[in-house]
């Protein structure tokens, strides 16, 4: 994993850099990007009561300051120009007890693990850039 604080988004690449967002012929294209909340990240490491840094849950974005809408079709603006609609909860899977043994279960409940989201619209995305839930603002 890579931490960034710019990255360009496309609608047929996901992130630039990570070629799991990427389109595949036939696909659904509902993976195309992973995000977590930083509080529902906080409040997990917390009750593990260790340190562990986002990253490390292998999440594309870490979200600051907003509370990830936890159903489908939810839509999220990132700046200017990128929108991305929540297909799914991101279930966190065994891979986190290698990291940290408990990790997977303090992320299961309440969406801790995240979200998955298709890209709408594409663009720039910067470390601070405005988060808006469509519809909530």
């Amino acid at each position: 994993m890579e931490v960034l604080d710019h990255v360009h988004v496309t609608r047929e690449g996901g992130l630039a850099g990570d070629f799991r967002g990427a389109i595949r012929p036939g696909g659904k294209d509902r993976r195309q990007v992973s995000m977590i909340a930083a509080d529902k990240w906080l409040a997990a490491i917390e009750e593990l009561g260790t340190v562990v840094e986002w990253q490390e849950r292998r999440a594309n974005l870490l979200l600051d300051v907003v509370e990830l809408p936890q159903r489908a079709g939810a839509v999220i603006r990132i700046g200017r120009d990128v929108r991305l609609e929540i297909t799914c909860e991101c279930d966190p899977c065994s891979r986190m007890d290698a990291i940290v043994p408990g990790l997977k279960a303090v992320l299961t409940p309440d969406w801790r693990g995240g979200a998955l989201a298709r890209v709408l619209d594409g663009g720039d995305i910067r470390v601070g850039d405005p988060i808006i839930i469509e519809g909530e603002e």
